[in-house]
């Protein structure tokens, strides 16, 4: 009866961030919303707080080596012609996050309410982190330059600032993509990584009109690049779920005078880091000769994305078990792999995490018209669905099938694969 209860507040809770909805570091007023509906529920609550508008909970006694964290995303894309976007920041909650901040407050309220987190053989950290989606990184750099994140990601900040270090699993929740007939979660649905990639063409001005002849089109190698962009993905394995998606990110173009510079922007995904290197390479080589069939120039630069993310079967099955348990969920999903991608990959390097999917909306993912359509399933059904997962990993957990790395063999890694990618940059030159 309690998620029953308490659903109205919680629907109310969410409706309000969704429609309130705020970029990455800048969720502030979703911040200070979820931080007071966790002091009504909590008076003595203690709050750690991180990388400007993150924080975490913890519930359970400190002596309890065992520590699963419930992990929700703050923040909203930028979507400027979405239905409910904010006409000043162009924000909007098209993606979900909104729904896994009210799921971590039902779960909350749930274990505050009954207690029954007092006879886990574990913690229970409520991880609520900024930051998750890819973008507004003009104002993430000038967050570098001061010195208040490292990461343009939320998880590899938290990870960075040692949000982690004591915890052993890691669960997420997120909005499936599409419409259900029935009520639907799915499991194991592994995610792709991906490196940001700019190219940039360069070449020599002149009239258009009176000297194009002297001229060396950057526009035209940006084209041509294009071109061998698209041929070139029948040479890409399927397998891989690769991505590629370029943009003009910066021109100075006049229709009297030839381009000398333009700068094209793509992400590059793959279900690997392996394979994203060597497509890297494919791509990098369509760049070079684009610009030199043209008789130009390019400078390719790398920054690294997103790891790849393999979610843990082992933390699955406690998931399969609940499902097999519940008759208000009528379809489980052992999903296939898709290319979108997230910062929980990051995460799954340094520890075991699963991201389990819930229906319940109408429209396209990061599209125009995304919002729910089942709170009843999302705010009630789903969180209490949850809290039997929770049961399902009381004194069940096999410590010797999880894993621990550090921050810094992940730092190692990321530099790994940018020095790689740099590295074969100089030696063609």
């Amino acid at each position: 009866m309690i998620f029953k209860n308490q659903y109205e507040d919680i629907k109310r809770v969410a409706e309000d961030i969704y429609h309130h909805p705020e970029l990455g570091y800048k969720e502030e007023r979703t911040k200070q919303m979820v931080i007071s509906y966790l002091k009504q529920l909590n008076p003595d609550i203690q709050l750690e707080e991180f990388s400007t508008t993150g924080f975490r909970t913890t519930l359970g006694d400190s002596d309890k080596e065992l520590h699963v964290a419930f992990i929700a995303e703050l923040d909203a894309v930028y979507a400027p012609s979405h239905m409910h976007a904010d006409k000043a920041t162009g924000a909007a909650h098209n993606c979900g996050h909104y729904t896994q901040v009210a799921i971590a407050l039902a779960l909350y309220s749930y274990f505050i309410n009954t207690q029954a987190y007092k006879h886990f053989d574990y913690k229970i950290t409520f991880v609520f982190v900024p930051a998750e989606e890819y973008l507004d990184l003009a104002y993430r750099d000038e967050l570098m330059k001061q010195n208040k994140i490292t990461h343009y990601g939320g998880k590899p900040e938290a990870m960075k600032l040692g949000v982690f270090d004591d915890i052993d699993v890691g669960i997420c929740v997120h909005a499936i993509g599409g419409e259900f007939a029935k009520r639907t979660i799915n499991i194991n649905c592994d995610l792709a990584g991906f490196l940001y990639k700019r190219y940039t063409f360069i070449g020599q001005a002149s009239h258009a009109g009176f000297d194009p002849f002297s001229s060396k089109n950057a526009y035209s190698m940006s084209t041509l690049f294009n071109v061998a962009v698209g041929l070139s993905r029948q040479q890409l394995k399927d397998s891989e779920k690769v991505r590629i998606n370029p943009i003009v990110m910066q021109s100075d173009m006049s229709t009297n005078v030839i381009p000398n510079g333009i700068t094209v922007g793509t992400d590059l995904r793959t279900l690997s880091v392996d394979y994203m290197k060597e497509a890297a390479g494919k791509l990098d080589a369509a760049a070079k000769g684009s610009a030199l069939a043209l008789q130009g120039d390019v400078e390719i630069s790398t920054q690294m994305g997103y790891l790849p993310f393999n979610q843990n079967r082992y933390l699955s099955s406690f998931v399969k078990e609940a499902f097999e348990d519940t008759e208000e969920i009528e379809v489980l999903l052992d999903a296939d792999p898709i290319s979108a991608a997230g910062d929980i990959g990051d995460l799954a390097y340094m520890l075991p995490c699963i991201q389990i999917g819930y229906s319940g909306f109408t429209g396209t993912i990061h599209g125009d018209d995304f919002i729910d359509v089942d709170p009843a399933f999302i705010y009630e059904i789903f969180p209490r669905f949850l809290a039997q997962v929770f049961e399902k990993m009381n004194g069940e957990i096999d410590r010797s099938k999880l894993y621990k790395r550090s921050y810094e063999e992940y730092a190692g890694l990321i530099k790994e694969i940018i020095r790689e990618e740099e590295g074969s940059h100089h030696e063609e030159k």
